[in-house]
């Protein structure tokens, strides 16, 4: 027995466990969907079928084949990446199509079987009911079946003429014509109706030797022929899955000989039906070895082969799997995969992302967690914010959430069909920030684009744009920003004509920037421009009881991008963490849960207290330990390799004891925000 896992309860999957769970050829050992209330889920529990939420739980059993019915090409690459060596994994359609091939061999053997077995035990096994007689009208023969339907016995049939049993036969004539007759309707003298079909009896030198009758009661019939109604429908429905798929799929049978391609596989290769059916699997390769004669010789299947295929020498990913029915080979089935348009997907996919990441909003005020009054009063307030096109000044400690705010913001006001463009004042360098944020035009300095480039700004018109880090700016990119928000209009470098914007400024800070006017690293006139509507974002030691909510919720964003099933935390694990001052904020919270749910078993479900760590071991290091000791004299090591990498120590450190946070980091070791995004990348930190 094959054990079998199917993955998709819709009506692909539900249409395969049905037809497997009447073979003997299957043992279903698993049903797998994420919506337990699936169709083919309902379907196998009523089969008691094991059935999982998580396919990725089934892969634990010992499985021969995995059906994948989802249609979803990133499932099947991670059922594909996660199972067994000697696992077969079949797409849906392809599995409709064995399937198909399964039905006709059975078809095939039950024919088989009723042409050669012994006379008596055609007449008694078969539903139909049967009498035959000789050349002179005598009944010799009369099966189990018809003494069903004619409610008579056989011993008071058999040797009495067909007449005195049946007055108004039509035996008599077709021996007289020597012509069949098909279903034909005949009442019996007790008032049964039937549908029979009457054949002559000829032999070897065709001389007429009698006639025999099969015959059904009228109502069974019927009934088959609704039956036989139903089978036509799901047949109709496999090949129009079958042709309708974008996967190019070809068969073949044991011999090599094409079976079957549908128009996914002629649209790839150029090959039309005439041209592959019948012929060499070889047909259609023109670069590389076939991988169906590959398949047939070793009995096992190939992932992920490159060749190219057809009059257009089209480059393809090749995959194929033997078809084993009861241990014998018939054949093997195919599929293609064009790797332009899996390389035009990629390309999509890359810029799609991109767009996301550098245009789009992703987050609403559904997705800021939080009921303490800490957190309510900047609700409401970025709220009242979103309705009117004033700056807004967010303000709090890293890691409390400030661009989530930004986001939601940007996504409840009436520019969220318009572009949000992100900027991190910090992470650009002096030289290129001007640039970047207000453009250039052509020929503004060496290697300046031709025809110029379009600055943020620019880019985020009718929209909104959020400024990170926004304490970090230098002076003369404050000056040129005052105007921005004043003028509504910005200069591009190497520009001298102003370019009108209409454009939501959102700033952010973690920094006092009251004490940066006091210093003179900010401006004042900048400040108050800015400081128009300031919301303040709490930090996570002053809203402590949303502690609860804020873990639940992260839970199941690491479940997302974790593939895990935790499904909460203890009271004890909650209360071990309200200790906590978390000085990272909801950062670090996150990061405490995610190192908890990774070092979890596979059978935890529930994060308890042993699960976080003993953060009164984890309190940040004094700061008189980041001057520790240099490593020394390493033999063989320039000078500047050495203190390169006692640089590197040093930075380690201090962002061990700051929990991360750039700022405070840059601060205790005496440098700006941007020497120190320098430093890291020139030593890849």
């Amino acid at each position: 027995m094959q054990k079998v896992m199917i993955v998709g309860g819709g009506v692909g999957g539900t249409t395969v466990l049905k037809l497997l769970s009447e073979s003997e050829v299957f043992s279903i050992v698993c049903m797998a969907d994420t919506n337990e209330s699936a169709e083919g889920m309902l379907a196998a529990k009523e089969r008691r079928i094991p059935t999982v939420t998580n396919w990725s739980k089934g892969l634990e059993r010992d499985l021969d084949i995995i059906f994948d019915t989802t249609g979803d090409p990133s499932v099947y690459k991670k059922i594909k990446r996660d199972m067994g060596e000697q696992t077969i994994l079949i797409p849906g359609s392809v599995a409709l199509i064995m399937t198909k091939l399964f039905e006709e061999k059975n078809r095939l053997i039950s024919k088989l079987e009723n042409t050669s077995a012994k006379m008596d035990l055609i007449l008694n096994t078969t539903s139909e009911g049967m009498v035959v007689i000789d050349h002179e009208g005598f009944i010799i023969m009369f099966n189990d079946s018809a003494e069903r339907a004619s409610d008579t016995k056989r011993e008071d049939v058999i040797g009495r003429h067909i007449k005195d049993f049946i007055p108004a036969t039509g035996l008599l004539r077709v021996m007289q014509t020597n012509q069949k007759e098909v279903n034909q309707e005949i009442t019996l003298g007790n008032g049964m109706e039937l549908i029979t079909t009457r054949i002559p009896l000829v032999n070897a030198d065709k001389e007429i030797i009698g006639a025999f009758a099969v015959f059904r009661n009228k109502m069974e019939a019927v009934r088959l022929a609704e039956q036989i109604t139903d089978l036509k429908e799901i047949q109709t429905m496999l090949q129009a899955i079958i042709q309708s798929s974008d996967e190019a799929i070809s068969v073949v049978d044991d011999q090599g000989r094409g079976l079957l391609i549908n128009p996914a596989y002629t649209r790839i290769t150029g090959l039309t039906k005439t041209q592959v059916i019948g012929k060499p699997a070889s047909i259609d390769i023109y670069e590389g070895e076939s991988m169906h004669m590959k398949v047939l010789q070793t009995k096992k299947p190939v992932r992920g082969v490159n060749m190219r295929v057809g009059p257009k020498h089209k480059e393809v990913i090749v995959n194929v799997a033997p078809i084993i029915v009861d241990g014998c080979l018939k054949g093997s089935v195919g599929v293609i995969h064009d790797v332009s348009e899996i390389q035009a997907l990629t390309h999509e996919l890359n810029r799609a992302r991109q767009i996301i990441r550098t245009l789009q909003a992703k987050y609403s005020f559904d997705d800021i967690i939080g009921a303490s009054e800490e957190m309510k009063l900047p609700i409401e307030q970025a709220k009242l914010s979103a309705r009117t096109p004033a700056t807004v000044l967010l303000r709090g400690e890293s890691g409390t959430g400030k661009e989530l705010f930004a986001h939601a913001i940007h996504n409840a006001s009436d520019r969220k069909f318009n572009k949000f463009v992100r900027v991190n004042c910090a992470a650009i360098s002096e030289s290129l920030l001007e640039s970047e944020l207000f453009g250039y035009d052509e020929g503004a300095f060496t290697g300046a684009s031709r025809g110029g480039k379009v600055g943020f700004f620019e880019e985020a018109n009718q929209g909104s744009i959020f400024l990170d880090e926004i304490g970090e700016l230098p002076a003369n990119i404050q000056a040129k920003l005052l105007r921005v928000l004043q003028e509504k209009e910005i200069v591009r470098v190497g520009g001298t004509k102003p370019i009108p914007i209409n454009v939501r400024v959102i700033a952010a800070t973690n920094i006092n920037l009251e004490q940066a006017i006091a210093s003179g690293s900010f401006r004042e006139d900048l400040y108050f421009r800015l400081n128009r509507m300031p919301i303040f974002i709490a930090p996570l030691r002053k809203r402590k009881e949303d502690l609860r909510e804020l873990a639940e919720h992260l839970i199941n964003k690491i479940n997302q991008e974790y593939g895990r099933s935790i499904e909460g935390i203890t009271a004890a694990a909650i209360h071990k963490m309200q200790i906590y001052n978390w000085p990272g904020n909801v950062r670090e919270l996150e990061n405490i849960l995610g190192r908890a749910i990774i070092f979890m078993k596979l059978n935890e479900t529930i994060i308890d207290i042993h699960h976080i760590p003993d953060f009164i071991e984890e309190i940040p290091l004094k700061q008189e330990k980041l001057l520790m000791k240099p490593s020394g004299y390493v033999s063989g090591k320039p000078l500047s390799e050495i203190i390169d990498q006692y640089e590197a120590e040093i930075i380690q450190q201090a962002f061990h004891t700051h929990q991360g946070n750039k700022t405070l980091t840059a601060k205790a070791l005496g440098i700006s925000v941007r020497n120190l995004y320098y430093k890291m990348e020139k030593l890849k930190l």
